[in-house]
């Protein structure tokens, strides 16, 4: 039965972000070290609070574990000379290994006999390591941010106060900079602070909590949801839930206590989205809502301190929440005195970047794409389209999305409904912002869809054409969200759009900014949506080989390359796929950098020529127009019918044959074949079991 290890970092305050982080990191780097020490142990444990980290490490055991070092030597008859003495060789190298050469041992390896060296290595008691171990443990704990304070070289997150470290129960002693571990944890800053000596992980819970401070961030979580529930339920509401918001103020506090405030009902008049980012992002309060989502006039702040008063603390809060609203009804009012037709005209004073113009030369180029894509997919849309470009970005300029830019679209949306303009073109106005994050909610109305592509894929364009394109995990603009985003509009939607045909159509309203040859943008703009379409539909589950096989085919209409996917998927299971595919390896082979060449009948020399050629003809015609008609699957069940054939054709004939003429005459039929099943994919690019 092991001991436990039980550390306590206590610092300043740490930035709640860095805080669930820093618990992951803690339970892998301790998992590392004890495995690379030989130390076992049992469970490991992490909590933070803003002011503290902790680990708890069970049944740690007491020593290292031993080991046994084999180090070869010299090969045997290298070892002995031919009256069996030892050589010089062999005593080097047990000298070398502080061994006697008795103590040397011979064993068998592949490459016949050697000397080796055996050696037991001790373990050293945990006690004896723990020391240096916690003291390089601490400043390796990884951080976005770290800092150095007063004169010392030590950096983390925030300046250590304290360290609490015990193995057994017993103090861990060692010294980081000017802090020198002991037994103690220190209480809440506000309501208990003075330092408490503790036992062990049960002692330290028990004595945290009598001092103010719940340690465990789950903990603080169920205390938080509970009584934010009977806070919203003593004002006849419900907590609006957000769980991002839910894990910040988890690690905001390390004894959460609940307060309800009200405002006017007079601010119910803004939109929703408003008082919810006002009260969510910049106060961290909880938005009360009624049974049917709609805002009541209350709200949930939580505390790290319980108030003498809680009347108090909702009146200081409800003062700073008041001069919020005010400041975003003032500026809702405001921005109705302006049209939106003049707000799209201030954006030529808005700088979009100083490579590709201003926000209104922006949007004169998607609001040209954009008429061009409805054109090819919903040409009866054309006006509804056209408006939502032109308004697409008029929110930029006004006020309320300058304070609050996590409003933008939704503000476009408001505005857009109360100047009277269709309210299909308002919702495409925020839709075209969809979607905002990876799995997000995808523009419902095609006007949003079409004007969203637009955009997207004139940012992704303009800026792979001034040359600031993505480098590793670097993507400042966010390029390969927005490449997704397009990705999946078109196929939630199924629209027959092809990719080379798009970027053509924006690098068309692009000329003048770019700084590459439009060739060379289009060719990376190709490849950087393949890349993610690639990754998106092996993410999804989708063989890796055959989601290859189709997009080496070309995979320029992403509707259709994800139907021939899906039939080759189904088609894997055919009798005949593996044999083709063996077959089609062997045909690319044969065909690397052969010229299309047409086919000779009178030059064929064996049946089997003849019948492939004919079988060529007959299947091909008929699987060309399953293919024309996007049957892909009969299409694959018709060219399968090949496969007797084409193995008879290798059985009897030479491709390669000594004629020139008969030789590419074959190359020419093999070519055929291969175009016609290069159609649906690939097959080269198949795994096979041979």
């Amino acid at each position: 039965m092991g001991k436990e290890l039980l550390l306590e970092i206590g610092t300043e305050e740490i930035p709640a972000a860095f805080l669930p982080v820093a618990e992951k990191d803690m339970a892998d780097m301790i998992r590392k070290t004890f495995a690379a020490r030989r130390i076992r142990h049992g469970e490991v444990r992490t909590m933070a609070a803003p002011r503290r980290l902790c680990l708890c490490v069970e049944d740690v055991a007491e020593k290292q574990e031993d080991q046994i070092v084999e180090k070869l030597g010299p090969a045997k008859r290298v070892a002995f000379d031919d009256q069996g003495q030892p050589t010089r060789a062999a005593l080097g190298f047990a000298k070398g290994q502080g061994l006697a050469f008795s103590e040397l041992q011979t064993i068998t390896t592949e490459k016949g006999e050697y000397l080796c060296a055996r050696k037991e290595i001790m373990g050293e008691e945990t006690r004896q390591l723990l020391p240096d171990l916690l003291a390089r443990f601490i400043p390796a704990i990884p951080f976005k941010k770290s800092m150095r304070w007063s004169h010392f070289e030590l950096r983390f997150a925030r300046p250590i106060h304290w360290i609490l470290a015990l193995f057994g129960g017993e103090t861990v002693p060692f010294r980081l900079e000017n802090i020198t571990s002991g037994n103690e944890t220190f209480g809440h800053r506000f309501m208990s602070p003075k330092f408490t000596a503790v036992r062990d992980l049960a002692d330290y819970l028990n004595k945290t909590r009598e001092n103010f401070v719940i340690v465990d961030p789950e903990e603080r979580k169920r205390i938080i949801q509970a009584e934010t529930a009977k806070a919203a339920a003593a004002v006849a509401g419900r907590v609006l839930h957000n769980e991002d918001l839910l894990e910040t103020v988890t690690y905001l506090t390390e004894y959460p206590n609940v307060v309800c405030g009200s405002f006017d009902r007079e601010y119910l008049k803004i939109p929703k989205e408003v008082l919810i980012t006002s009260m969510m992002s910049h106060q961290k309060y909880f938005p009360v809502i009624d049974g049917q989502g709609n805002l009541l006039p209350f709200f949930l702040t939580i505390n790290n301190t319980l108030p003498r008063d809680p009347a108090v603390v909702a009146r200081g809060n409800e003062k700073v929440i008041r001069a919020r609203l005010a400041d975003a009804k003032f500026f809702f009012d405001e921005d109705q005195k302006i049209s939106l037709d003049r707000r799209v005209e201030d954006l030529k004073r808005v700088v979009f970047h100083t490579l590709l113009g201003t926000s209104y030369d922006k949007v004169v180029r998607f609001r040209a794409l954009a008429a061009t894509i409805a054109a090819q997919i919903r040409p009866d849309l054309k006006e509804t389209v056209d408006r939502t470009a032109v308004l697409a970005k008029a929110d930029l300029d006004t006020q309320m999305v300058c304070e609050f830019s996590e409003l933008q679209g939704i503000m476009g949306r408001e505005y857009a409904l109360l100047a009277g303009e269709n309210p299909v073109v308002a919702k495409a106005v925020f839709e075209h912002y969809l979607p905002t994050a990876a799995g997000g909610a995808l523009p419902e109305t095609d006007e949003g869809a079409i004007v969203s592509m637009a955009d997207k894929l004139d940012t992704i364009v303009g800026f792979f054409g001034v040359n600031l394109v993505p480098t590793g995990a670097a993507d400042p603009y966010a390029l390969r969200r927005q490449a997704l985003g397009i990705i999946n509009i078109i196929l939630n939607k199924k629209y027959p759009l092809a990719l080379t045909e798009l970027i053509d159509q924006s690098l068309a309203v692009l000329d003048g900014k770019l700084k590459r040859p439009s060739g060379d943008v289009k060719a990376d703009v190709f490849e950087f949506f393949r890349a993610r379409f690639e990754n998106l539909l092996i993410s999804q589950g989708h063989p890796y080989d055959v989601v290859d096989a189709v997009l080496a085919a070309g995979g320029a209409n992403l509707v259709i390359a994800l139907q021939k996917i899906e039939a080759m998927e189904a088609f894997k299971s055919h009798e005949d796929f593996q044999p083709l595919a063996i077959a089609f390896k062997r045909v690319g082979n044969i065909l690397k950098d052969f010229p299309k060449g047409s086919v000779d009948p009178l030059l064929f020399e064996a049946e089997s020529e003849k019948n492939l050629f004919e079988a060529c003809q007959a299947i091909g015609e008929t699987a060309i127009r399953q293919i024309t008609a996007g049957d892909y699957a009969a299409a694959l069940i018709q060219l399968a019918r090949l496969r007797k054939p084409v193995d008879a054709f290798f059985d009897t004939v030479l491709v390669m044959a000594r004629d020139e003429k008969v030789k590419f005459n074959r190359l020419s039929l093999l070519k055929d074949i291969s175009d016609l099943f290069h159609r649906i994919a690939d097959f080269s690019k198949i795994v096979t079991d041979l």
